[in-house]
């Protein structure tokens, strides 16, 4: 049973700060953490006073990806209110910032990538690693090739490594590296200054982004690739043999 709000709001002046809040999971994605951040991305988008919102997380780690233990037991999939998360995050008329405090992994990486800026604390790790369960990282792709290019994305998703701060600014996976512990606030003070230029700009320059990119209106394409490579027995023998700290044994004739 859920005894405490999923997502905080923490507001400085104009500034909606949403804090993923499931530190004993390491913010791992359920599909009622995620419900939560859909509702308070809705709640921080229609209110007039926010002009920025900040990502971060709690605890230790920003996100560690999908809750791969509610993976294996529920029936629903959580992947499409996910992929909306991050179209929000996207065409969101207000300037949106990762706050990277600790690792950033699978879709945790994704919400890093889905917005506008990322600053990321120097001990923070970046990376991909979905195929090292049997899964498939399709929802975040196209976000993933038009931060580091083709040759970067597919080192980080056939391998599934994940890179360290320095290196993943270096190849455009954050926008900056803040000391440690200071990246929260950074973004914050980097919102404050977003915030003192028109906002109809502002907005109209992120529409303007979005189309010059050329990101898909429809996400269910990659949705449906994720799903169905969730459903895979090799998918459940990945996700098992993480959760029990084990080699995977993969099937080479499939």
């Amino acid at each position: 049973m859920i005894t405490h709000d999923l997502v905080l709001r923490d507001d400085h002046a104009t500034t909606a700060v949403l804090i993923l809040n499931r530190p004993e999971a390491r913010n791992a994605l359920s599909r009622a953490l995620i419900a939560r951040l859909n509702e308070r991305l809705d709640e921080a988008l229609a209110d007039p006073a926010v002009r920025a919102i900040v990502l971060a997380g709690a605890g230790s780690v920003f996100c560690a990806g999908m809750d791969l233990k509610e993976a294996l037991t529920a029936d629903d999939d959580p992947l499409l209110a996910f992929a909306l998360v991050l179209e929000k995050l996207h065409t969101a008329l207000k300037p949106t910032i990762a706050a990277v405090h600790g690792d950033a992994i699978a879709g945790g990486a994704g919400l890093v990538t889905a917005c506008d800026i990322a600053i990321a604390d120097e001990s923070a790790r970046i990376g991909y690693p979905e195929v090292k369960r049997g899964l498939v990282a399709s929802i975040v792709m196209h976000d993933l090739l038009e931060h580091v290019g083709p040759s970067r994305a597919r080192r980080l998703l056939l391998t599934g490594d994940l890179i360290p701060a320095r290196l993943a600014s270096h190849w455009g996976l954050v926008t900056e590296v803040a000391p440690a512990n200071e990246c929260r606030a950074e973004a914050v003070r980097l919102a404050a200054r977003l915030t003192a230029s028109a906002p109809a700009a502002l907005a109209t320059v992120k529409r303007l982004l979005d189309e010059a990119t050329f990101r898909p209106d429809d996400p269910n394409l990659a949705v449906a690739e994720s799903a169905a490579a969730r459903r895979s027995e090799e998918a459940r023998e990945g996700i098992q043999a993480f959760l029990e700290k084990r080699p995977p044994a993969w099937d080479a004739s499939t």
